[in-house]
């Protein structure tokens, strides 16, 4: 997606351990129009595969998630790395190692959220080594769902992630694919 490239061209930052800094318009201060038109990219690329639920994990997937699912015009629902007080027992849980963070996180779903006649889109902000997704993908496997595919708003191609997902037999689409980031500059997938 030219417009998302140019974006993380014109205003990402790359930190040592192959990190991306995009917080000026996705994961700490949102641009809200540069997320509809992610979601709708993500609603054309799905709108044929039968989406009843856009499955993602917080915090920084719910912006482009809840965008997709209203053009889908389906529920978004998050996958909560803290379980509140007010949740029951009658959740679905994963464990998922931040590679950012640095720490192990156990995501969670009510179950009354997501059902096995569900078809359901799996978005992340990121997809490097894969771990939220694979998280997601457990949660969803737990409760029984079909997985209509995989979508990230930037996939780091070089970390394994995406080929991960790919061996899982499920379909995956990636915004903006990195191929690498050599001398501090990002290098898109089939870029001259």
């Amino acid at each position: 997606m030219k417009l998302l490239e140019e974006r993380i061209k014109r205003d990402g930052q790359v930190l040592d351990g192959d990190v991306l800094k995009i917080n000026s318009f996705l994961n700490h201060q949102v641009d809200p129009e540069l997320m509809m038109e992610l979601g709708k990219e993500f609603a054309r690329l799905f709108k044929d595969a039968g989406i009843t639920k856009v499955l993602t994990c917080e915090a920084s997937g719910i912006a482009p998630s809840v965008m997709a699912a209203y053009i889908l015009g389906v529920p978004m629902v998050f996958a909560r790395k803290k379980k509140p007080s007010t949740l029951n027992d009658a959740v679905y849980v994963a464990d998922v190692f931040s590679y950012t963070k640095k720490v192990n996180n156990k995501i969670c779903v009510e179950k009354k959220f997501l059902a096995a006649n569900d078809k359901i889109l799996i978005l992340d902000d990121f997809v490097a080594h894969g771990e939220a997704v694979k998280g997601m993908v457990s949660i969803a496997q737990q409760a029984g769902c079909e997985i209509a595919g995989v979508g990230a708003v930037v996939a780091k191609d070089f970390q394994g992630g995406s080929e991960w997902i790919k061996k899982q037999g499920l379909r995956f689409e990636a915004l903006a694919d990195i191929a690498s980031f050599e001398n501090g500059a990002v290098h898109f997938v089939g870029e001259e």
